[in-house]
């Protein structure tokens, strides 16, 4: 299944937006958005359940086929679990030190704050580890052993955090992180993973904008976004708060088959972001987490989605095609090569498809 040009438009409007985030497969029946069915109830008590009323509002249940709908919405095919598949499949757990760390990188670690989010992807690859029946956020007594080992580590330069969503923690407590990250001299750039400006954009508040922004370290928030239908009005208002203040923005998006697999529907999402001083940083290949087989295409598809790409979208709007390698391994590029080697130097194939020759004279 590929996106089509209709999935670009707006849906209709339903009658009226769910007030609250749904969570239960009766609440997204009732909104029209899913049928009651005990298949649907058994993937709800496997894998945590959350659209916002924004990503309701976003969704046209008119269409079988609706991208936004297709990375919200439980599906069956949840339950169908492949052998190659796996509870960990970037191999976080091989690189976590202590509670709350992973260091996969010599430079940088991840910090895990929270295991909560305001909306569950249905193509997670924490899908074992987050939602409502994991630990909601680090204690202050891990906080303080993960903070400890990043302080005893001066090749440490960059903090990621992540989680879950470190956004949806309260603007006072990231305040307070940010200040003790700040206070670490080697420490020099925090950057977020959040898909919070999207899927809850009412929360991107003065009060959090300002716990981002502390003296001493250099914020950056990367923004995970699938499809330009997720930026609307109310997200690109978030999302304009952010870059208003100064914060670096990057995004993130994950390469899903019925969502974006089509060029044209990538460089909508790129163009939006860029549109949003978003620039777009990675696409990742979707990783090998249980029951998410259905949204798996094949890298050459994704090779063939980039070259597309290249040369017919801006440099600003192209990010890096990456591969997380099961086992925690690491990322690596797997967009498409241009050069060959030739006698005299190289094959250069242009973003038509012409090659050229390419002599170096060294």
């Amino acid at each position: 299944m590929t996106s089509t040009a209709r999935s670009h438009l707006a849906p209709p409007a339903p009658a009226s937006l769910p007030g609250r985030t749904l969570r239960r497969v009766d609440e997204l029946a009732q909104a029209g958005l899913a049928h009651a069915d005990p298949a649907l109830e058994a993937v709800a008590a496997r894998y945590a359940v959350a659209v916002t009323p924004v990503l309701a509002g976003l969704i046209d249940p008119t269409d079988a086929a609706d991208p936004i709908a297709r990375q919200f919405v439980p599906d069956p095919r949840e339950l169908e679990t492949r052998p190659e598949e796996r509870g960990d499949p970037i191999g976080d757990d091989a690189h976590s030190p202590v509670p709350g760390i992973v260091h996969r990188y010599p430079d940088r670690v991840l910090l895990k704050l929270v295991g909560v989010c305001a909306v569950y992807c249905r193509f997670c690859f924490r899908r074992e580890m987050v939602g409502p029946g994991a630990e909601t956020s680090l204690s202050e007594e891990a906080l303080e052993t993960a903070l400890a080992y990043i302080a005893a580590r001066p090749e440490i330069w960059e903090v990621v955090l992540t989680g879950g969503d470190p956004l949806i923690a309260a603007p006072r407590r990231l305040a307070d992180l940010m200040a003790r990250l700040a206070a670490l001299p080697h420490v020099k750039i925090v950057r977020f993973h959040t898909r919070v400006p999207i899927a809850a954009p009412e929360r991107v508040t003065p009060a959090l904008v300002a716990a981002l922004r502390v003296p001493g370290v250099t914020t950056y928030v990367a923004v995970h976004a699938n499809h330009a239908r997720e930026l609307g009005p109310e997200a690109r208002a978030a999302l304009a708060r952010l870059a208003d203040a100064g914060i670096a923005l990057v995004g993130q998006s994950v390469l899903l088959a019925g969502v974006n697999d089509a060029a044209e529907t990538l460089a909508a999402l790129f163009r939006a972001l860029v549109e949003c001083r978003v620039k777009p940083y990675y696409l990742h290949h979707p990783d090998l987490a249980p029951g998410t087989a259905h949204f798996r295409l094949p890298i050459t598809r994704g090779q063939e989605l980039m070259a597309a790409l290249r040369g017919r979208v801006s440099g600003l709007a192209l990010p890096t095609y990456v591969l997380d390698i099961p086992g925690g391994h690491g990322k690596v590029p797997i967009g498409p090569g241009y050069l060959e080697p030739a006698p005299e130097g190289w094959r250069v194939t242009d973003y038509c498809g012409s090659v050229h020759a390419y002599g170096e004279g060294v």
